[in-house]
């Protein structure tokens, strides 16, 4: 299924993200290192899955059907952010995760949201403002693994420095359609967003001696298509995703 249009597929690219960064932290509702945290990731995946049925529900304004879009498209016709193609293996991971792509996702929303898209506007602050538990929870631990060195704070500097390539790229795509999109005015010049991905997460990914300023984004194999580079998501998550075990047993 293809999506026309530089603004459907920015809001698909937003909202695929969201939808897949909720299963892959709905994966650490059991076995995170304590039931608080459990709870916590439980809170953020249904946070990240009411976001994307919101900005789903955006495309209905720009001639798409949301139903069709949410559950008919194949892992490959996916938009979201490469660093969420895969499980997180450990919870470091997790960890850098919700610093890295949870906060590129915040800074794109913020963007978006002071742009001229009226639904934009009216939806997306009241998404800003339940991600920032996102925000403080993510910096907690990240202070927290960084600070207690040995294998943890290992484990966390190579996942904080694997996601981060994809996920600027992803964030700061270099193309025509979010070049028409910053001319419309839906969002801010990719200049303003990188910095304020910088004063979101910088501080914090400084702790486990991590630059953003040094960091190259991975632009290889870019699909202008799918707002990203090359690969999907598993299709077992995409499947988990569209609810298709689960829908045939919908009764109206």
């Amino acid at each position: 299924m293809s999506v026309p249009g530089p603004l459907a597929r920015h809001i698909l690219s937003l909202a695929d993200t969201k939808r897949l960064l909720g299963i892959r932290y709905s994966d650490w509702i059991l076995g995170s290192p304590s039931l608080e945290t459990g709870i916590a990731a439980s809170a953020m995946a249904q946070d990240e899955w009411g976001h994307a049925r919101l900005l789903y529900s955006m495309l209905k304004r720009l001639g798409f059907d949301p139903v069709a879009v949410e559950q008919d498209r194949p892992a490959e016709r996916y938009y979201s952010a490469p660093a969420l193609d895969v499980p997180f293996p450990d919870w470091a991971a997790f960890v850098a995760a919700t610093v890295v792509v949870d906060g590129a996702l915040a800074v794109a929303l913020e963007s978006f949201s002071h742009g001229d898209f009226a639904l934009a506007r009216s939806r997306v602050p009241k998404m800003l403002a339940e991600e920032e538990y996102h925000h403080q929870f993510g910096a907690a631990w990240f202070a927290r693994l960084a600070g207690a060195r040995g294998e943890g704070a290992r484990r966390l500097e190579a996942a904080a420095r694997a996601a981060l390539p994809s996920t600027l790229a992803w964030l700061l795509p270099e193309d025509s359609d979010y070049e028409t999109i910053v001319a419309e005015g839906r969002v801010r010049p990719g200049a303003q967003v990188r910095e304020r991905f910088e004063d979101r997460v910088g501080a914090t990914l400084a702790l486990a001696g991590l630059r953003i300023g040094e960091i190259e984004p991975a632009r290889v194999g870019w699909d202008p298509e799918r707002r990203r580079g090359p690969g999907a998501p598993g299709e077992e998550a995409v499947e988990r995703a569209r609810g298709d075990r689960n829908r045939a047993l919908f009764v109206e």
